[in-house]
This record gives structure tokens, C-alpha cells and sequence, in this order.
């Protein structure tokens, strides 16, 4: 993943304020009566198995180490190179997390057995269900922003109307209307075209509001100038408007898709068999829940740092082209 740059690099060189010792005791007794009031036993026991875990004393010493450590760990990051820091944070972060991790006890044999079922399947089923919606939802988001910006109240009146209802819906209920209440009505969809139907009615809604915004973002005085000249209204859209907005709505829209690939998680609830559907069932017949579910956690992680990667190269993209 590419390193974000500063929006404004501070030229002017400031004092560390975590060197002051009232910074630095302070940073350490909040962390200290953080550890105290959630537990400081547990790290005790951990680490002192025959220990008096009641022990008050004990426990604010252990408080009191805690928020020293903390606060001597901040002042020595802050004494690294900036890109030295950056590091050092992710570095120490992966460590709490795979520990984390190991506390579960892990069956690895499972997870390499089972493993290769969440990626084949659920994760191709998530990808799929994922693309097509969000492929709908961008054609949706588009045709409701340009109606909610005509001049034809019919159409602003549909298009209004439909994000508000469905930015109002929770996306479970929405998933629920449409598989269980379109066969009320004659319509028996099966499981993965009504999860598609109700990610993008849903996600489509929100992304009208991106694409109404990117629209309104480019003068007004472009589309006057180009019907000026003779432009219909589809060409001055098409080749003069929408041109200049994608710049600006790709970021909400990436977003949006990591939310959608995230979300996409509900239609498991309906009996698609996705990623989060198998690794919920795979594991219970012999209680391995915590290896399924971390397994496929660490695949939700993984393609959303692809996307967030895909997301930024076509934002430098599209940002060199419009200063050219």
C-alpha cells in the first residue's frame, strides 16, 4: 500500500511535547487507571501464574508499569524518522494482533483443511455477488442523480423518494422485503439475485447522493457555455460534466464498494453461500468456530487492502490527468 502524503507538509520544527514530563506523566496515569479499571489481573495472571491476583498493591503496580511502558513507548516512536515511525506502529500493532490471535489455540490442521473451501467458494461467491451489485448500483446511483438535478419535478420526485426510502431501510430489512416479501406478491427470486437486488437498491441510494455531489462540483458555467455552443443535454453530461466529476466521486465510490464487499456478508443470512456463510457452518459441526471466522477475517483484510491499493492508483491516475 502506497504512503499517503501530507495534505500541507508543516515546514515549522515544533517541540516534542511527550519530552515535557507533565505530558509524559500524564499520557502514563491515564493508561495506568485505564489498565487498573479494566483488569490488570489478567495480565498478572498471565505473566505471574502463582501470584496473588486480589492483591490491590499488585494490581496498581502492574496499572502503573502498564502506563509507564505505554507512555515510554510513545516518546521513543516519536524520536524515530517519520518513515521509521510509520514502521515501528504497524509493526507493533501486527505483533498485538497475532498474539491475539494465539491466545484462541488454534487448530491449524483445520484451518489448512477447511481453508482452501472459503477461498474457492465463499470467496469467489462474495466476489461475484459483490461486482454485479456494485456494477448495478453505479448505473442506478447515476441515472438518480442526474433526475434529482433535472428540471422535471416527475423525475426528481421518483428519484427522491427512492433514496429516501431506501437509505432509511436497514440492508437486512431490505434483504428480507425482497426475498421473503416479493414471493407474497408472485415473485420467487432465488437466493443470490435477491441478495444482489437488495445491495444494489441499497448502495445505490447512497451513491446517488456521490454522484449528485460530483455533478454539482463543476462550474455551472461549463454546461451554459457548452449548450451555448450548440451541445444537447446528453453531450454536455456525457462529454463535458461527468468526464470532470469522476475525479471526484472515485474516492466516496471505492468506499463504497469496501462497504458493499463488507455488507455482502448479510446475504448469508438468506442461504447464499459466501464467505462469511461457510465459515460461519464449516466449523460448527465440530466447534471450530474461532478458526473459521479468523481465517475468513484475515481474507476480508486482504482483499480490502487490494482494493483500497486498486482504489489509490486510479485516484493518482485520474489526479495527474486532470492538472496536466
Amino acid at each position: 500500500m502506497r504512503r499517503e502524503q501530507p495534505m500541507y507538509a508543516d515546514t515549522v520544527q515544533s517541540e516534542n511535547v511527550l519530552k515535557k514530563p507533565l505530558v509524559f506523566g500524564g499520557i502514563a496515569l491515564v493508561c495506568a487507571i485505564v489498565a487498573f479499571l479494566l483488569g490488570s489481573a489478567a495480565l498478572i495472571s498471565t505473566l505471574l501464574p502463582t501470584a496473588d491476583v486480589a492483591s490491590i498493591p499488585l494490581q496498581l503496580s502492574a496499572s502503573a508499569l502498564i502506563g509507564v511502558a505505554f507512555a515510554a513507548n510513545l516518546l521513543g516512536i516519536s524520536l524515530l524518522p517519520n518513515g521509521v515511525q510509520r514502521l515501528v506502529v504497524y509493526g507493533q500493532f501486527l505483533f498485538l494482533l497475532i498474539a491475539f490471535v494465539l491466545v484462541f489455540d488454534l487448530d491449524m490442521a483445520f484451518i489448512a483443511e477447511k481453508g482452501p473451501t472459503l477461498l474457492i467458494e465463499g470467496l469467489t461467491t462474495t466476489l461475484y455477488i459483490s461486482a454485479i451489485s456494485i456494477s448495478i448500483a453505479i448505473v442506478i446511483a447515476l441515472s438518480a442523480a442526474i433526475a434529482k438535478l433535472s428540471s422535471n419535478e416527475f423525475a426528481r420526485g421518483i428519484a427522491t423518494f427512492y433514496t429516501s426510502l431506501f437509505r432509511g431501510l436497514p440492508l437486512l430489512m431490505q434483504l428480507y422485503l425482497v426475498y421473503l416479501g416479493l414471493p407474497q406478491l408472485g415473485f420467487f427470486p432465488e437466493a443470490i439475485p435477491a441478495g444482489i437486488a437488495a445491495l444494489s437498491l441499497c448502495y445505490g441510494a447512497y451513491m446517488t447522493e456521490v454522484f449528485r455531489a460530483g455533478i454539482l462540483s463543476i462550474s455551472r458555467g461549463q454546461w451554459e457555455a457548452s449548450r451555448a455552443l450548440g451541445f444537447g443535454s446528453g453531450q454536455v453530461m456525457r462529454r463535458i460534466i461527468l468526464p470532470q466529476a469522476l475525479p471526484v466521486v472515485i474516492p466516496p465510490t471505492g468506499n463504497m464498494f469496501i462497504g458493499m464487499l463488507k455488507g455482502s456478508s448479510l446475504v448469508s443470512v438468506i442461504g447464499v453461500t459466501d464467505l462469511m456463510f461457510l465459515a460461519r457452518n464449516l466449523g460448527s459441526s465440530t466447534f471450530n468456530h474461532m478458526e473459521m471466522l479468523l481465517t475468513a477475517a484475515f481474507i476480508y483484510w486482504a482483499l480490502i487492502m487490494t482494493l483500497e491499493l486498486i482504489q489509490s492508483r486510479l485516484e493518482r491516475h485520474f489526479h495527474k490527468s486532470k492538472t496536466r
